[in-house]
């Protein structure tokens, strides 16, 4: 491959990790870029890379969140002498996962089965356009409804496995691309009066199971058969996916402080309005 090829790579793992964490729609992005820069490879290749290169993006959330996933401890100096499994689990951690999982379970009924038909009616520039528009209203709506309201969950404890399962659902609705996972899920927790904050950092850890099942799902699909210049393909696209969330995760749990969610709503209005002039 030519230099150009490599710094369409590198270009596509730069939006991967902007827009993956972002309630913009990583994914509507990247068929956006492709759809005016394409990377010169089989269109097998492409469909599994636009969800494979998302490992680099979830990677950054384990070594950024390490301390608030991994409920184990090996060397806990106040185990037991009998040593019993609680003593080396973090049960509120588990408890944690447990709720993920409870989250996870639509996504894994509608998106497994129904994969490639959603794929094969729903992955084009209108639909990605049409959903931006149709998002962005909906985050400036949601915002103003829930301003000067008093968030009643601010902390993992608090969220119900009923409220992981509604925040669940409305991840579902991630399948469409240009919806935006991260966008779908953080819309529904604040529907059920979560903090930004929570919303956010929920939506984090549902994306760990989520987009490494995704990602093997395609993995077996396309085979691992890798061609030398593939791996190459994917191992840079991952790696700058996964230096660039690191940044954008930090960036947006500090902007959440002090602002809302509006300013995306307004970005996926204009850029879907943009599209539908350009695109036909």
């Amino acid at each position: 491959m030519n230099v150009v090829e490599w710094l369409k790579v590198i270009l596509f793992g730069f939006v991967e990790g902007i827009t993956e964490w972002l309630p913009v729609s990583s994914t509507g992005h990247m068929i956006l870029v492709e759809h005016f820069i394409k990377l010169n490879v089989s269109r097998e290749f492409w469909d599994m890379f636009l969800v494979v290169i998302q490992l680099g993006a979830i990677l950054a959330v384990v070594v950024l969140f390490w301390k608030q996933i991994f409920p184990f401890c090996f060397d806990n100096k106040n185990a037991s002498k009998n040593k019993l499994l609680v003593d080396f689990v973090d049960m509120d951690i588990m408890q944690m996962w447990f709720k993920v999982m409870v989250a996870v379970l639509p996504a894994i009924i509608i998106g497994v089965p129904f994969d490639d038909k959603i794929e094969e009616l729903f992955y084009t520039p209108l639909t990605v356009s049409i959903m931006l528009i149709a998002y962005g209203i909906l985050f400036i709506v949601v915002e103003k409804w829930n301003k000067g309201k008093v968030t009643g969950v601010e902390t993992i404890g608090q969220l119900t496995y009923k409220m992981a399962l509604f925040i669940g659902v409305f991840q579902v609705l991630a399948l469409i691309p240009g919806t935006s996972r991260s966008g779908a899920t953080i819309i529904g927790a604040m529907l059920i009066g979560t903090s930004r904050r929570l919303a956010a950092e929920f939506t984090f850890y549902l994306a760990i199971p989520v987009m490494f099942g995704a990602s093997l799902l395609r993995l077996v699909k396309f085979g691992f058969h890798f061609t030398v210049g593939e791996l190459g393909i994917l191992t840079v696209g991952m790696i700058t996916a996964f230096g660039v969330s690191v940044f954008v995760i930090k960036f947006l749990m500090d902007y959440i402080k002090k602002h809302d969610f509006q300013v995306f709503g307004w970005y996926r209005i204009v850029l879907g309005i943009v599209l539908l002039l350009f695109i036909r």
